[in-house]
């Protein structure tokens, strides 16, 4: 079935679509894809602290999550943050990652599944994951975890996410770009009015 139309999140019919993936075999299919590229690109990473990594992981993430929407995004989140924990030995099970790796499958759908996308979308909500989730909790959760103050944590993951912030919506937009025509194409997510992404 052609996804042909795109709802403002405000609205009853873009629930209820975001709902109906789970009906959706393709859908689900995606999430479980996503999932194993997640965990496979989690464990590739450059560490520039204690518990602070650069990763590409964000890519498949709101890859995915543009495809089967915020709903299927946090059951994708949970499996994503269970299934590392089993498979790679150097991360630690914490209820708060489990949480947070719901949340950013959650925001990613939010703001790019069935709707238009633009930079400034783009951007927002990578803002809102870098310095909501990444900064914000993930830096209560290194704290209780590590035995260290919050703002040990704070300062070093907000000047990295702030670094990174402008480098991670270039690679982002790029990587949209490249996927948005021929997943339009297939069917698999509304077409866009723009050849290129447009600013707004």
């Amino acid at each position: 079935m052609l996804k042909s139309n795109t709802y403002s999140i405000f609205t009853p019919k873009y629930w209820i679509a975001a709902c109906s993936e789970f009906r959706n075999l393709r859908s689900l299919v995606f999430a479980g894809l996503t999932i194993a590229l997640s965990t496979i690109l989690s464990s590739l990473y450059i560490p520039v602290g204690i518990n602070l990594r650069i990763t590409t992981v964000f890519l498949a993430l709101a890859l995915g999550s543009m495809i089967f929407g915020p709903v299927i995004g946090l059951s994708a989140g949970l499996a994503y943050d269970l299934i590392g924990y089993l498979l790679i030995p150097t991360t630690v099970f914490f209820p708060g990652y489990t949480l947070s790796s719901m949340l950013e499958f959650f925001i990613y759908g939010i703001f790019l599944y069935r709707c238009k996308i633009s930079v400034l979308r783009v951007f927002l909500c990578k803002f809102i994951i870098d310095f909501g989730i990444h900064v914000g909790l993930g830096c209560i959760w290194s704290s209780m975890l590590f035995g260290k103050g919050y703002y040990y944590f704070f300062i070093k993951s907000l000047i990295k996410n702030t670094i990174m912030l402008p480098i991670e919506v270039i690679m982002l937009i790029v990587l949209l770009q490249i996927f948005l025509p021929v997943l339009a194409h297939q069917g698999i997510i509304p077409e866009q009015k723009n050849k290129y992404i447009p600013l707004v």
